[in-house]
């Protein structure tokens, strides 16, 4: 990883004054130990008109796949930073930003024993980064860098010079330019940004960054107009750590503009974040409503069916009345990390002996499903695609027939009040459809009256007097035998299970 930082000078300001702000001399060549390698420190021209330093950090490769395995607290969650030896760590990222803040301490501090002067004085700069990683193309670098004061070029790399028509690699070369800055104010923002253009780290972020990013950022981030994005990017994504961030990054913003100090305004709104309840998550206020159906209908043998991660089975364990719980999902992962939450491995002979974990397929019958007292399918329905869904209905409702069946899934209309929900988008990537409330009874009362179920709607979470609650349930509850309705599949459902049967035997 290679990076220059270059400027100009006058007798009376020579530019060799760039050697005390880094506090490394131009005449010698200087070697620092990293975590990942060793970084050098050169000077390929330093006289009084125009002086360069150079920082160059050797990558070890073998350390980087040494410490990079797993998420712990050496480990690099970017697979291609810590699995395998490749050209991708050469290239600039968190690796060169952590040798930047090692080796330039103190010019990152502005701090020059030397010249005490010199460090307040804005001074012509010019950092070049011959290859950096850029999610987000050049047009992020300059929205990036430009309301910092510097003037960009950021040139995309070509993937192969040989072969122009495979166009653009996701690496620019880049070029900062500024008269206004001083050298600091420089180093402190190629600390933040060169992760974050890179969307990685090579190790594990824990909520000391959220120090580290407000050190750095003080004075530029908290009136970034790409705050968000970067401190989102620059905390790997970490919501609590970000929102962390925003919530001190806002107190300094409010300090600001009252011409007060932070420790003032915190310690009022700490004073009265003590007298105000934070809300309850809506999965927390969803999973509560489950319990208190299903304690109401009296069932003690319940399916989770698309269990997920094992929450709801979780909270089930916690109810002695619920003495047998069963989580089915399609995906091995999310029922091995199911096993973990649970501790099943650990879990004591009683406790064990309440509980199961099993592969499966909603849109299949399997005969593992029959005889349970009830069956909740929580946040599972718009994952399905529509034409599947009859197949769905069948195994549930006409295979396995609990006596009860718990369904919720996200109310379209509540989607307004998000925030954060970009207009038409739905709550997440994998939806297939988000209903309405209109569309949702519809789709029960039909299945209702094809299986031979009474049904009744209950709203989870805020019931907003115009949109309705996050969440809707159906609560269906099977009629008695002697019922005129009958329970038994409409012809088109009758169809869905000869296909369901066919696909069956075809797998």
């Amino acid at each position: 990883m290679f990076l220059t930082i270059s400027t100009t000078g006058t007798p009376e300001r020579p530019a060799t004054d760039l050697g005390f702000l880094l506090h490394k001399h131009p005449d010698k060549s200087q070697a620092f130990s990293t975590s990942y390698g060793r970084a050098h420190v050169v000077y390929p021209e330093a006289d009084a008109e125009r002086c360069t330093a150079a920082l160059l950090l050797e990558v070890d490769a073998v350390a980087l796949v040494r410490r990079g395995k797993g998420k712990g607290r050496g480990g690099a969650p970017d697979a291609a930073l810590a699995q395998y030896v490749n050209d991708r760590p050469y290239a600039a990222s968190s690796l060169l930003a952590v040798a930047l803040s090692a080796v330039f301490s103190s010019a990152m501090r502005g701090v020059c024993t030397a010249k005490p002067e010199l460090p307040a004085q804005a001074r012509p700069l010019r950092v070049e980064v011959p290859a950096l990683p850029a999610r987000g193309g050049p047009d992020l670098v300059r929205s990036l860098f430009e309301p910092l004061g510097w003037t960009v070029s950021a040139e995309p790399v070509a993937l192969d010079t040989e072969f122009p028509q495979w166009g653009d690699s996701r690496y620019v070369s880049l070029v900062l330019e500024s008269q206004t800055l001083t050298l600091a104010e420089a180093l402190r923002h190629l600390y933040v940004l060169l992760p974050v253009l890179d969307d990685a780290k090579h190790y594990w972020v824990s909520s000391d960054e959220v120090d580290k990013l407000l050190r750095a950022g003080e004075g530029w981030l908290p009136d970034h107009p790409q705050q968000k994005l970067i401190t989102s990017r620059y905390l790997s994504r970490r919501w609590s750590l970000t929102r962390q961030a925003m919530e001190r990054l806002e107190l300094v913003r409010l300090a600001e503009a009252d011409d007060s100090e932070v420790e003032e305004i915190d310690n009022a709104v700490a004073a009265e974040a003590e007298t105000e309840e934070r809300p309850t998550p809506l999965a927390v206020l969803r999973r509560e409503a489950i319990v208190t159906a299903l304690t109401e209908s009296g069932a003690a043998r319940v399916l989770d069916l698309g269990c997920g991660q094992g929450q709801l089975v979780q909270a089930l364990l916690k109810d002695p009345r619920f003495t047998e719980i069963v989580g089915v999902d399609v995906s091995m992962r999310a029922l091995t990390i199911a096993s973990r939450r649970l501790k099943l491995d650990r879990m004591g002979e009683r406790q064990a002996s309440r509980v199961q974990l099993f592969q499966g397929s909603l849109a299949y019958t399997d005969t593992r499903l029959k005889g349970y007292d009830a069956a909740v399918l929580s946040e599972v329905v718009e994952h399905v695609d529509l034409p599947r869904l009859p197949a769905l209905e069948y195994a549930v409702f006409g295979s396995a027939r609990p006596r009860t069946v718990l369904v919720t899934t996200p109310n379209v209309e509540y989607n307004v009040r998000w925030e954060t929900l970009p207009a038409g988008h739905v709550r997440h990537g994998d939806h297939r459809f988000e209903w309405t409330r209109e569309e949702f009874r519809g789709w029960a009362s039909g299945v209702a009256e094809r299986y031979g179920y009474d049904v009744e709607f209950v709203p989870v979470g805020l019931d907003d007097p115009e949109v309705g609650p996050p969440t809707q349930m159906a609560v269906f509850q099977m009629q008695p035998p002697n019922s005129t309705k009958s329970a038994h599949p409409t012809p088109s459902t009758n169809s869905a299970k000869s296909t369901n049967e066919k696909e069956a035997k075809a797998a």
